[in-house]
């Protein structure tokens, strides 16, 4: 009753909207385990583990003569690590609390807070996991050089982004028929194995061969990403502009869908499931 009221601006609101995020960013990451440091362990092992498969899988399959010239490894990288971000950000969007959640019953917690901070949570553990294994290849293997890392970093931007944007979709409309489109979640992400081309190299493929991996965002930021990081690779079937734009339509159909979902949620949804 005699408690004072502070007066919301603005900047205030922006801050402690930002505080709030950054909170439940530290909550999702530690959602996959007890331990912090120990789930930070479990996402570079996890990553180190697919790096290491796809070596010996194209080493077995003659994938070293990839069509670029410069380190095997970091070849296998590029594609891994766009890979894993994207796949990782999709699942941990699609899986945030939803409007039903126990979390909602806070005040200042919403939907998009809870996006917001799974979507930051998988970028910062995969972005410390390329640079965990980055750096240990480079002081304890072979000193790597990337011609432009702004530009491979903005593709991995890239990819968190387009990860995101799928994610929104697949959150927006697994409420409805949670076992069907998680389902459809999971075929897509085993899909991206293959379709998001990080085994093969654009410029080397037949034209007909073309059309089952670029309508794909994530074959072209790899493509691109390889670009960045290779001096004498020159991406010619891909383009920045197209998973830009994908992107952008993903986004605002998975907000539509999102408030449309939030709007008609129930908590009596699954009773019957």
């Amino acid at each position: 009753m005699f408690q004072p009221t502070l007066r919301k601006t603005p900047t205030g609101s922006a801050f402690a909207m930002m505080e709030l995020i950054f909170h439940a960013s530290v909550r999702s990451i530690r959602k996959s385990h007890g331990n912090a440091v120990v789930g930070l362990i479990i996402s570079i092992v996890q990553s180190l583990m697919m790096v290491l498969i796809f070596y010996v899988m194209l080493s077995l399959l003659g994938g070293r003569q990839s069509g670029i010239r410069g380190d095997f490894m970091l070849y296998i990288m590029s594609g891994v690590f766009m890979f894993m971000t994207h796949t990782k950000t999709l699942q941990a969007v699609q899986g945030s609390d939803g409007p039903t959640s126990t979390m909602m019953k806070h005040t200042p917690m919403n939907t998009i807070v809870a996006i917001s901070s799974s979507a930051l949570g998988a970028l910062y553990q995969q972005v410390l996991s390329a640079g965990v294994i980055l750096f240990f290849y480079n002081t304890m293997f072979v000193r790597i050089t990337i011609d432009d890392p702004i530009g491979t970093l903005a593709m991995l931007m890239v990819s968190w982004a387009s990860g995101i944007a799928v994610g929104m979709v697949f959150k927006a409309v697994t409420p409805w028929q949670p076992e069907v489109f998680g389902i459809l979640t999971t075929i897509y992400a085993r899909a991206n194995m293959i379709a998001s081309g990080k085994m093969f190299v654009a410029n080397t493929m037949p034209t007909s061969k073309l059309a089952y991996f670029d309508w794909n965002p994530l074959f072209h930021t790899i493509d691109q990403a390889r670009g960045f990081i290779f001096l004498n690779y020159f991406p010619h079937y891909s383009s920045i502009s197209y998973p830009l734009i994908v992107t952008a339509v993903l986004m605002i159909v998975g907000l539509m869908g999102e408030h449309y979902t939030r709007t008609h949620a129930s908590a009596s949804w699954s009773a019957g499931r």
